[in-house]
């Protein structure tokens, strides 16, 4: 319950004060390139329910492709590039953990198809608690496409080698959080976006 309740006080904080960027962000996005300004797509949400995620548009509409993030992906907009480094992309999913489909913190959420690859002995407990914004997993693997994009197969090394990580992480998360792991994993998001963003 005092996680939740969290999670509402500062997702509806968080909109109220970012609301002007928020604007300034969606006008940058439609002049970028045709399209939507979010980019809405269902993963997996508690107990494997799927729901569909909030983003701000960061690649070209309806470009075809892989559903991960290879290196310099040709698929991303000008515009986009710069909201992915800084991770302005992510900001309208406090709109998902108002309506309850997310957390603030929490395993990040997967397409169904990656899904499908979790161990069996791990799912149902990687999958015990709402998906979040940030994780600590998610702060290891920041420069995840970087790393894709070294491998010869990309969607292979995801599947094989950094998904299970995730999902043995998610699970650790999901066994042994709480509000005050929750609060350091977001100090900890903070100074790394900074440093992100001084790039």
């Amino acid at each position: 319950m005092a996680k939740r309740l969290f999670d509402l006080l500062v997702a509806a904080c968080a909109l109220l004060l970012l609301s002007p960027l928020l604007v300034v962000v969606a006008i940058a996005v439609k002049l970028d390139s045709p399209g939507p300004v979010f980019f809405r797509q269902q993963r997996v949400g508690r107990h494997g329910v799927p729901f569909r995620i909030h983003k701000f548009r960061t690649m070209r509409d309806g470009a075809p492709g892989l559903q991960i993030t290879v290196g310099a992906d040709p698929r991303i907009t000008a515009v986009g590039a710069f909201l992915r480094r800084t991770r302005i992309d992510e900001l309208p999913q406090f709109i998902d953990v108002l309506q309850g489909t997310m957390s603030l913190v929490g395993p990040r959420p997967e397409v169904p198809r990656y899904v499908q690859h979790y161990p069996p002995d791990l799912k149902a407990r990687a999958l015990a608690v709402r998906p979040g914004i940030t994780d600590p997993v998610s702060l290891d693997y920041i420069d995840e496409a970087a790393l894709l994009a070294a491998a010869s197969d990309p969607e292979r090394e995801y599947i094989e080698r950094i998904l299970p990580v995730k999902v043995r992480r998610a699970a650790e998360y999901a066994e042994s959080a709480s509000l005050a792991t929750d609060v350091a994993v977001l100090w900890r998001t903070a100074r790394v976006l900074l440093g992100q963003a001084r790039r």
